[in-house]
């Protein structure tokens, strides 16, 4: 056991009731337990993790008390829960308790035979956690990437864990030990080359519309989609939300590092978008053509307190690259509103959000125009 850790403890005491008549006395022993048998670190839930443990206890015929401590190490106690595995119809627990002022309880459990008895103790366990990292490469053309998750293991719980086996929510067992104070890091996941789609998005509430007005460049965000599917080596299970490295090959048998981005949960059939930083491949410049208030509502003063609006938008979007390039535009148009005409078609994020996906050719443009009414508008 590594210096400075604090070990969980067990303790048995075992009470022999004599086979005289009630008026014998009773007879104690006290029983040194073996080390864990079998470990399972499970680390199905990234808020918590479960520690189950298998041991074999030394049980006398009659009530047995056993003592769990767990000294210096942030267990749960309510957590903590035992499981008679060899007799469970023979084997009862009776019930727990926790001695005041002590981190430990006192399981009392009631034997019909003497067993040397295999019991599975579980608990939850601070400080003992995982994160999820990903590592992708791009290929030269941007189109493939090779994909790698790994797991890093961290063990800051004063515990030390031999030969444990280390459970994720994906299925995938590692058999591993980690001793307090440790950090592992493992490759649990390997695809590709995977498709990927490199998308610029280009956000109306966010970016400015005439970037030539301003002294400074102006990037469009660059993202690269990776769809969760089946069929090059994902599509298998969720991919838990972590930080994605990518990187693109140089031509020159090497890598150039491109960006890295914290990604979310990804189901299966979901895409993962990796924003990998500003891009002035684009260029996206947009004008307000028209705004005019129409269908004035007053009221008995002739103020105006409902009228509609008549608006135009032109958004030019400019691809600068020698190779086709997709735009994801989003624009917003508030409260109450209806689509007169549009050159491009779009989809509906949310009531007032429009998403287009504009493709465009080598060196070409686009033009997007679209003219809507903004519906019972307050002054």
């Amino acid at each position: 056991m590594k210096k400075g850790a604090c070990k969980i403890v067990m303790t048995a005491l075992a009470a022999l009731m004599a086979l005289a008549p009630v008026t014998a006395e009773a007879r104690t022993k006290l029983v040194a337990l073996p080390d864990r048998e079998a470990t399972v670190i499970r680390l199905d839930n990234p808020r918590a993790t479960l520690i189950e443990e298998e041991r074999t206890l030394t049980l006398e015929k009659g009530v047995n008390q056993v003592d769990f401590s767990w000294k210096s190490v942030a267990v749960d106690p309510d957590s903590i829960r035992l499981q008679v595995l060899g007799h469970p119809d023979r084997v009862t627990l009776l019930n727990v308790s926790y001695p005041p002022g002590e981190a430990a309880l006192v399981w009392e459990i009631a034997s019909q035979e003497a067993f040397e008895e295999r019991v599975r103790i579980s608990y939850l366990l601070s400080n003992i956690d995982r994160l999820i990292t990903y590592k992708l490469v791009a290929d030269k053309p941007e189109t493939r990437a090779d994909f790698k998750s790994f797991l890093v293991l961290r063990n800051f719980s004063g515990e030390d864990f031999q030969q444990a086996q280390v459970l994720l929510d994906y299925g995938q067992t590692f058999e591993r030990s980690i001793l307090h104070e440790e950090t592992q890091q493992l490759l649990f996941l390997k695809a590709g080359p995977i498709k990927i789609e490199k998308v610029w998005t280009f956000d109306a509430a966010q970016k400015p519309w005439d970037p030539d007005e301003l002294d400074e460049n102006v990037g469009i965000p660059v993202s690269y989609h990776i769809e969760n599917v089946a069929g090059e080596g994902l599509g298998v299970s969720t991919l838990w939300g972590g930080k994605v490295r990518v990187y693109q090959d140089d031509g020159h048998q090497g890598t150039i590092f491109s960006g890295e981005d914290e990604t979310g949960l990804v189901p299966v059939g979901e895409k993962m978008e990796v924003e990998i930083g500003d891009s002035r491949d684009l260029k996206v410049t947009q004008r307000k053509m028209r705004e005019e208030r129409i269908n004035l509502r007053r009221n008995k003063d002739q103020q105006v307190v409902l009228f509609d609006t008549d608006e135009e938008i032109k958004a030019e979007v400019e691809n600068f690259k020698d190779r086709p390039a997709v735009l994801t535009m989003l624009q917003h148009i508030p409260g109450q509103w209806e689509m007169k005409d549009c050159n491009l078609k779009y989809e509906k994020k949310d009531a007032g959000t429009l998403k287009f996906r504009i493709e465009l050719p080598p060196k070409g443009k686009q033009t997007l125009r679209m003219r809507y009414r903004r519906l019972n508008v307050r002054p």
